[in-house]
């Protein structure tokens, strides 16, 4: 056989950079894929996924607030089509994308009040449709962290679930028969704003008073430990330390500081309560938690569960908790899982 054809063509591939698509001929069987996109204040996490659900490759970029973030979605757009190219993927085999941002999401995939992003109202779904020509499904992000664990993290395994994230704020989402739970008006897993004390004096940011965000958050512990610092004999290593985060006072916690473990009593509390709470209305399979504050580990566990036992109506004591395990990548996931099960549906 004469190879010199192929063997000319293969040396002017590699001389002009050309990229060949490489198909299996008949459409539907050609390797299928899909996009995850996690947008945040300061970057936007994608993901290329296979329909199977393993992460291909995963890439950031910043997110660009500026003009009441108008052109988020555009830059997400071109990233996602720059990645395409690169990859030298048909069309036929990119399956859509599927995208969390803060905020309420609403059905008609339009984004309420992610103020942080600078949105009042942003049509997500239209916008990125219209642009890519392919399905998108948004969702709200603690929804998509949540559905994401659920399908690879620290709820695998399990179809109902609960998951509460503890990092700046306190986020929720509830997961029934595998699907999230939304509500009539997309506020459904808001446990940040469960009242918990209802003696509490100062203001949550929500507007309400004695809120699980309260004391349970990064800030919410961080106001606790100055509290018990002004009222306590001051034996601690937290004293004189002018810029105190969240982690000095688990870490100073898990080392045994008397201080530092009342206020993390104090965390449990109030988050075990509102969980027991949740519980006896849900009824999970198991509670998963996740955010910053859960790198601490067991301990959080440990005292999260030392609250929420006693409060608890006995058939639910022995609910699981789990924590999460995808961190920062679980909105990516999640929002994949949503696209995959959206496409079972049709």
């Amino acid at each position: 056989m004469d190879l010199s054809y192929n063997e000319d063509k293969e040396k002017r591939r590699r001389l002009t950079g050309e990229k060949t698509i490489r198909c299996c001929g008949q459409g539907e069987n050609m390797e299928k894929y899909g996009f995850g996109v996690d947008v945040g204040g300061t970057s936007c996490k994608l993901g290329l996924f296979t329909d199977s659900g393993k992460l291909m490759e995963k890439w950031e970029i910043p997110t660009d607030t500026s003009e009441q973030g108008e052109h988020i979605i555009e830059h997400v757009a071109a990233s996602l089509e720059r990645r395409q190219r690169e990859r030298g993927l048909a069309d036929e085999q990119i399956i859509g994308v599927g995208i969390d941002t803060p905020g309420i999401a609403g059905r008609d995939g339009v984004v309420r009040g992610a103020v942080n992003l600078g949105w009042e109202a942003c049509p997500v779904q239209e916008q990125l449709k219209m642009r890519l020509q392919k399905k998108v499904c948004v969702c709200n992000d603690a929804n998509a962290a949540a559905l994401g664990e659920l399908w690879q993290g620290g709820g695998r395994g399990y179809r109902d679930m609960v998951m509460v994230t503890l990092g700046t704020g306190v986020g929720g989402a509830v997961i029934l028969n595998g699907k999230v739970l939304a509500g009539a008006h997309g506020i459904a897993g808001e446990i940040g704003h469960m009242t918990v004390f209802h003696k509490e004096i100062e203001r949550c940011a929500c507007g309400k008073y004695g809120c699980v965000e309260q004391y349970a958050s990064a800030k919410g512990l961080i106001r606790i430990t100055r509290q018990l610092l002004e009222k306590k004999d001051p034996y601690t290593v937290l004293v004189d330390t002018p810029e105190l985060s969240a982690k000095q006072i688990l870490d100073a916690a898990k080392r045994g500081d008397r201080l530092a473990l009342d206020a993390v009593e104090v965390l449990g509390k109030a988050l075990g309560s509102a969980l027991a709470a949740v519980a006896e209305v849900i009824d999970p399979e198991v509670f998963v938690i996740g955010g910053g504050i859960a790198g601490a580990g067991e301990i959080i566990l440990r005292i999260v569960q030392k609250y929420y036992r006693p409060d608890v109506l006995p058939a639910g004591a022995d609910i699981p908790f789990e924590l999460a395990r995808l961190g920062n990548d679980a909105g990516m996931y999640g929002s994949m899982k949503l696209l995959l099960d959206s496409s079972d549906e049709k």
